[in-house]
């Protein structure tokens, strides 16, 4: 029982705007919670999603940065939920792909 809510603190931790995927890794470094990290990468690739979204809205359209900036918004509420009910469901498609790519976070 205790890591399963250890990892789903750190999961949880993780989904804090900006900053918490970063303090939700140095946390799981040495638990090593597969839960946890599982939602580390999901929150870095939806980080990687938010900064997309500021870069289009600058450079490209305004109306179009914003809604890649709502979706990526809903899509975080919904992952976040899915830490808070220790689920491992994320964004179709891409968080399997987000567990592929950013393998560096284990």
């Amino acid at each position: 029982m205790k890591n399963t809510l250890a990892g789903k603190s750190t999961a949880l931790i993780a989904y804090t705007p900006f900053v918490g995927f970063i303090i939700a890794y140095f946390f799981n470094r040495e638990e090593n919670h597969p839960f946890a990290t599982w939602h580390i990468k999901n929150m870095f690739g939806i980080t990687l999603m938010f900064i997309v979204s500021l870069v289009v809205q600058a450079q490209i359209d305004v109306t179009i940065g914003d809604i890649i900036w709502l979706v990526c918004v809903l899509l975080w509420l919904f992952s976040w939920s899915m830490a808070f009910f220790n689920k491992k469901k994320g964004i179709p498609f891409l968080s399997e792909k987000f567990q592929d790519w950013f393998t560096f976070l284990n």
